[in-house]
């Protein structure tokens, strides 16, 4: 009765129309489709890539690094469906899921954005780093005048996308390089025996999990091997408006103060299922995958291992703290020494603007998806006005961050391990509901295949599994 009747009142207040119809544009060039993975693989860099797989490897050594790797492969499958949906039907796939669950859909992705990513750790990481660098030391200060400097980046680029893909690919571009260089520097050719057999579970006295690890450390890093938590379906929006598909007939949100005003839809357009469409879906399909597989797996998934090797090889076993974020200021003291001092300074010049892009891209991630997410929970709120509800997300979460820091919550490890056990469990729960979307919503010919089902249902259960070990440790203590 009570579902009912919350139904009956979505149905009064939004009304989603049905798909147009237009033929699928004709798939691009690969060059000309570069960009929404470099700002997923962005999301990722400052949290598990970064902090976490390192400060685990920098402990543990690298019996654990299967983790990352399996981990960064379960998300390429996973985003490869989100990208499926929005491809085909020119729409998120917050709108898609609210069509089959209604109001509940909404008021579920705004909670499960903004409870777990409300705690600004990465930033504070980033904060950490730029203090050290300067010769201070850290106070709350730092981290709210990074959080402010987001806040005005993302309000005055003029289109926030282009704004995001610039910035993420050239720190990508320049950081991965220079991070293999140091890797190759520090490193002896034990350490990549270790990580060998680290990527097939075999640890120093242990298979896959050593004795006292923290399992939700543990499903935090499992979570952020990629981008994490709901920040992964926000590549249905990088890819609208990138243009990829149906996505070419959506508009893109653009600065309420710099930007020219774009047309916005929520409802998608689709295509009948001829011959020369389907022709043309695979065409976009196998060349989006290569897009996705190069830049976020295959460089997500080097970067990451680079990083946890360049932490084993620099701290572990030396006695060396590495209980909180000064991890890595104390690998940047031991490249320093090894090599140059300039070489040292460098690397925690590049760690610390990754931070800093990884947050700015997660707040406008999670801008995107509650902003969305609001206008289809009712016809109360415009589609007219995303911008300006973006915006005040982007700001609502900024005075949050300096609320958290002003009441003394400063360590950053504990808030980012904090954010990524919440966005693990988000993870099992859109895991399902996107294969589900994908199966019952679209063409036959258009749905995912075996293997693929397979794969996401796979991590659907292992997202699930570990969050409720995770539980049952934390109840148990």
């Amino acid at each position: 009765m009570l579902a009912e009747r919350i139904n009956s009142y979505y149905t009064k207040l939004m009304k989603l129309s049905s798909l147009g119809i237009r033929d699928m544009p004709r798939a691009l060039p690969l060059r000309a489709l570069l960009g929404p993975s470099f700002i997923l693989l962005g999301l990722g860099l400052g949290s598990g890539e970064l902090i976490l797989w390192p400060f685990m490897s920098s402990n543990y050594g690298m019996g654990i690094i299967w983790g990352a790797f399996l981990g960064i492969t379960f998300q390429f499958f996973i985003n490869m469906e989100i990208e499926r949906y929005a491809l085909v039907t020119g729409e998120s796939v917050f709108v898609g899921l609210a069509r089959k669950l209604k109001i509940i859909s909404p008021i579920w992705f705004i909670f499960s954005t903004l409870v777990p990513w409300m705690w600004p750790g990465i930033i504070a990481s980033s904060a950490t780093v730029f203090a050290s660098l300067l010769g201070l030391k850290y106070n709350p200060v730092f981290p709210i005048v990074l959080l402010v400097a987001i806040g005005l980046i993302l309000t005055l680029g003029p289109v926030i996308y282009k704004t995001q893909e610039i910035f993420q690919r050239n720190l990508i571009l320049v950081g991965v390089p220079f991070i293999f260089l140091m890797t190759l520097l520090m490193t002896k050719p034990e350490h990549w025996q270790d990580l060998a057999m680290g990527l097939v579970g075999k640890g120093e006295n242990f298979w896959f999990l050593p004795a006292g690890i923290s399992l939700a450390t543990f499903l935090g890093a499992f979570a952020y091997a990629g981008a994490g938590g709901n920040l992964n379906l926000a590549q249905s929006f990088y890819i609208k408006e990138k243009g990829y598909g149906m996505g070419k007939f959506s508009g893109r949100i653009t600065s309420v103060l710099t930007g020219k005003k774009e047309d916005i839809t929520l409802e998608g357009k689709t295509f009948k299922t001829t011959s020369k469409n389907v022709d043309r879906f695979r065409k976009w399909w196998r060349t989006i995958n290569i897009e996705h597989a190069v830049v976020f797996w295959a460089t997500g998934a080097f970067t990451m291992l680079m990083l946890s090797l360049l932490a084993y090889a620099t701290l572990f076993g030396r006695g060396i703290k590495t209980s909180d974020i000064t991890f890595l200021l104390s690998q940047g003291d031991i490249i320093g020494a090894r090599t140059l001092p300039l070489f040292g300074t460098i690397f925690l010049i590049i760690a610390g603007l990754m931070l800093f892009s990884t947050q700015l891209s997660v707040m406008d991630a999670t801008s995107r998806i509650m902003c969305e997410n609001l206008v289809i929970s009712s016809d109360r709120f415009k589609v007219s006005k995303i911008p300006f509800y973006y915006y005040a997300f982007l700001w609502l979460q900024i005075i949050a961050g300096i609320i958290i820091f002003a009441a003394g919550f400063t360590q950053p490890l504990a808030l980012v391990i904090t954010g990524a056990v919440l966005n693990a469990g988000a993870m099992f729960v859109y895991s399902g509901l996107i294969l589900w979307l994908n199966m019952t919503n679209l063409e036959k010919v258009l749905r995912p295949g075996i293997v693929r089902v397979v794969a996401v249902g796979i991590a659907f259960l292992f997202y699930g599994g570990f969050s409720i070990f995770t539980i049952f440790e934390y109840l148990n203590r």
